[in-house]
This record gives C-alpha cells, sequence and structure tokens, in this order.
C-alpha cells in the first residue's frame, strides 16, 4: 500500500485541526496554556491519523 501526503491532504490536515480544536476549546474550555498545549496536540494527532485512514481506504 502506496500512501503519499499530497497539498490536498495537508490542507484537509489543517482544517480538520482547526475545526477540532475550536470545538473541543469551546467545550472544555481550557484555563491553562498546558491545557491548550494537550489539546491541540490531541486534535492534531486525531487530525493527522484521519487523513491517513482515509488515504488508506482509498489507496
Amino acid at each position: 500500500m502506496n500512501i503519499r501526503i499530497d497539498n490536498a491532504d495537508i490542507v484537509a490536515i489543517l482544517a480538520l485541526a482547526l475545526l477540532g480544536s475550536l470545538l473541543l476549546a469551546m467545550r472544555f474550555r481550557p484555563k491553562t496554556w498546558f491545557g491548550i498545549l494537550v489539546e491541540a496536540v490531541a486534535v492534531n494527532a486525531a487530525a493527522f491519523a484521519a487523513v491517513l485512514a482515509l488515504e488508506a481506504l482509498l489507496a
């Protein structure tokens, strides 16, 4: 299985990460910078995994 990350995939990762972090920030309202950092890392990992899963399904 050959998975390639193109420009459209990078845009999808960024869009999913921004939307996810906005939704989580509205839901949990983190009070510290550490909370914001953990939330951002978690959402970025989830967005990257979602795009990789989609690429694997379409490959």
